[in-house]
C-alpha cells in the first residue's frame, strides 16, 4: 500500500496540488482550459493512442461490454440507494455513482500502476466513458430532449471523429506520414499533465463541499462498492489478467467532473454532484492505494 501511495498516487497528487494552488491564487479561465482538453488534447490522445494501440479486438469488445454493464449497474445501484430522496437528488446520486473520472485521473493512475499496456486498457475505457457519459448522462438527469438531440451533441465532439478515423485507418492498414505522426505524438504527450492540472484547478476553485447524506451515500458507493462490482462483473463476463486489472482500477476512480458539467447544463442537483466530485477525489487517494496492490492477485 505504501509503495502504491508513493509510486502511483503521489505523482498524481503533486500535479493536482499544483493545479489547485495555481487555480486558487490566479484568476484562471476554467472554460478555456476545459475546451483545450476537450477539443484539442483529448482528440489528439485518442487518435495517436488508437493508431498505435496493441490490443486484440476480442479483448476490446469484452472490456467495453464489461464497462457498460458496470455503469448500468451503478445507475441502478444509485437509484435504489437514493430511492426516498427527491427526484433531482436521486438523479444526482445515480450519475455520481455511474460516471467515473476515467480521463484526467484514471489515465495517469493506470499508466503509473500498470505501465503502457495498462494505459492502453484505461484509454479504451475512457473513450467508452466519453460516449456513455454524453449519451446516458443527459438521460439520467432528465434533460436533453430525448436521445436524438443527445446523440447530435455527441457527434459534435472531435474525439468521436478521431476515434472513427483511427478505427478506419487501422481497418485499412493506413499510417500517418512520419512528420504528422510525430507532431501528433507531441500533442498527445501534453494531454495527461494538462488534464491533471485542469482537474486541480477545478478542485482549487470549487470551494468546500457540502457533506449531506446523499453526498456521503454516493461517495461511499462510488469509492467502496464500485471496485467490488467491477471485479465481479469483469470476471463473470470473462475478463482475465491485464483486462480485468484495468476494469477494476477504473472502477476505483472518483466521480467525474463531467457529471457536474452535465448537472449544471440540465439544471439538476449540481450542488450534490459537485460535493461528491470533491469527496470522492479525496477518498480515492486511499482507495487507489488499497486497490493497486491487490491487482497483481487477480486471476
Amino acid at each position: 500500500m505504501l509503495t502504491a501511495l508513493l509510486t502511483v498516487v503521489l505523482p498524481v497528487l503533486l500535479i493536482l496540488g499544483f493545479g489547485a494552488l495555481v487555480g486558487n491564487r490566479l484568476a484562471l479561465d476554467n472554460l478555456t482550459i476545459n475546451r483545450l482538453n476537450l477539443y484539442l488534447l483529448t482528440p489528439a490522445l485518442a487518435l495517436n493512442s488508437l493508431l498505435h494501440l496493441e490490443v486484440k479486438a476480442g479483448s476490446l469488445t469484452l472490456l467495453v461490454l464489461a464497462y457498460f454493464v458496470l455503469s448500468a449497474v451503478g445507475v441502478l445501484l444509485g437509484y435504489l440507494a437514493a430511492f426516498r430522496q427527491p427526484s433531482t437528488t436521486r438523479r444526482a446520486v445515480m450519475a455520481s455513482v455511474a460516471i467515473g473520472n476515467n480521463g484526467n485521473y484514471g489515465l495517469p493512475v493506470a499508466l503509473f500502476a500498470l505501465g503502457q499496456a495498462g494505459f492502453d486498457q484505461a484509454l479504451v475505457i475512457y473513450l467508452s466513458s466519453v460516449l456513455l457519459t454524453f449519451t446516458a448522462g443527459p438521460l439520467i438527469f432528465g434533460g436533453g430532449g430525448g436521445i436524438g438531440p443527445t446523440l447530435r451533441g455527441v457527434f459534435k465532439l472531435p474525439v468521436v471523429w478521431c476515434i472513427a478515423l483511427a478505427l478506419t485507418m487501422r481497418g485499412l492498414h493506413l499510417q500517418l506520414p512520419t512528420g504528422l505522426d510525430r507532431g501528433l505524438g507531441l500533442l498527445s504527450g501534453a494531454t495527461l499533465p494538462m488534464v491533471l492540472l485542469s482537474l486541480g484547478v477545478q478542485l482549487g476553485t470549487g470551494g468546500r463541499p457540502k457533506l449531506s447524506f446523499p453526498v456521503w451515500l454516493a461517495s461511499g458507493l462510488r469509492v467502496l462498492v464500485m471496485p467490488v462490482l467491477g471485479l465481479l462483473i469483469g470476471y463473470f463476463i470473462g475478463l482475465r489478467g491485464l483486462h480485468l486489472q484495468g476494469l477494476v482500477l477504473s472502477s476505483a476512480m472518483p466521480t467525474a467532473v463531467n457529471a457536474f458539467v452535465l448537472s449544471k447544463e440540465y439544471r439538476a442537483d449540481s450542488g450534490t454532484v459537485a460535493s461528491v466530485v470533491v469527496v470522492t477525489t479525496v477518498l480515492s487517494i486511499l482507495g487507489v492505494a488499497l486497490v493497486v496492490p491487490l491487482l497483481g492477485r487477480l486471476p
